[in-house]
Order: C-alpha cells, then structure tokens, then sequence
C-alpha cells in the first residue's frame, strides 16, 4: 500500500504518526465544512465519518487500529456559541463505524484562543502550544483525534504533543478535508 508524505512532513516530521483524510480542502468540497461549521449542516458530520470509516477500512491493518477516538476540543465559550462541536459530531459516528470507543472529554482546551483561520503557521503554533491537556488514561494507547479541517497541521501537533507526552503510543489523525501541501 502506498503512502504520501508531503515535503514539509519529511523535512520536519510531525509529532503525529499519521493522517487520513478524505480530500484537500479547496472548492466544491470546502462549502461542506463550512456548512457543517458555521451553519449547522450535522448531516455532513455522518457522511463524513461514514467516508473516513470506510477509508480507515482501506489505509489501516491490525495494528494501526485506534483503541479511542477523541475530537478536536472547543473553547467552552466557542461551544456554547455553536452549539456543537464539528469535530466530535464526525467523530461519534465514526466510532461507532468502526467499533472503537469514541469519548468526547478525554481531550479538553484549557486556553481560549483565537481562530486559527485568522494567524500564519508560526502564530497558529504559538496560539494552540499549550491550549491542550489530555483528562483520561492514554498510556500505551493509539488515540485516533478527529477534526474537520486540517490547514497547518498546529493544532493537531499540539494535540499529539500533549498525548505522547502523556503517554499514547501513537496517535493518528482522521481529518475530513485538509490544505494541500507540498
């Protein structure tokens, strides 16, 4: 089986072990995520998840097989503005797609920043460095993190920064659409 690695990510691994995802982010398809962001779409969340069980069906053997799945957290301030988080309504269906437990508090934001769509690579890494802690048991875990959109890459390796700090094995990340990269 193939694998693609970016540039950027041969230069300067991440903290991450791997990603999947579904497609780059860049027209018709970015109108989803926003839709399921900004404007409540919650059907996407499912067809999404659906789409990365099936791909993680594909990419993964055994032994890459998340024991968890936790989404990208909010900011409660930014929680309750939403309403949702866009992260953990694809993440409990894919879970249950994939009969791996899914929990949406093993991962909390202890900083309220600001949004990354807003800052530069350098600023969205400054701005997300210790946004994170991890409030459950990961030792010796593959904790598989969800997320709508993947730009960077910051937040995500802020989270796999702050789970292998605590003690994850690895950490794998299911992203609906991402940036392209080099």
């Amino acid at each position: 089986m193939g694998r693609y690695h970016c540039t950027d990510c041969l230069t300067h691994p991440p903290p991450f072990d791997a990603t999947l995802t579904l497609a780059d982010y860049r027209a018709p398809l970015d109108t989803l995520a926003v839709g399921l962001k900004f404007r409540a779409r919650l059907m996407l969340a499912d067809e999404f998840a659906q789409r990365l069980a099936r791909l993680a069906h594909d990419m993964l053997d055994a032994s890459q097989w998340p024991d968890v799945i936790a989404p990208v957290p909010l900011a409660a301030k930014r929680l309750v503005e939403r309403g949702y988080n866009q992260a953990w309504q694809i993440a409990k269906p894919l879970g249950r797609a994939l009969q791996v437990r899914s929990d949406a508090t093993l991962l909390a934001r202890v900083i309220e920043t600001a949004p990354q769509s807003r800052l530069d690579l350098d600023a969205r890494r400054q701005n997300v460095g210790r946004a994170f802690r991890v409030d459950g048991p990961v030792e010796g875990l593959h904790v598989a993190v969800v997320d709508d959109v993947m730009t960077t890459g910051a937040t995500l390796e802020a989270l796999a920064l702050v789970l292998k700090a605590a003690g994850a094995r690895r950490v794998t990340n299911f992203v609906a659409l991402r940036t392209p990269k080099n």
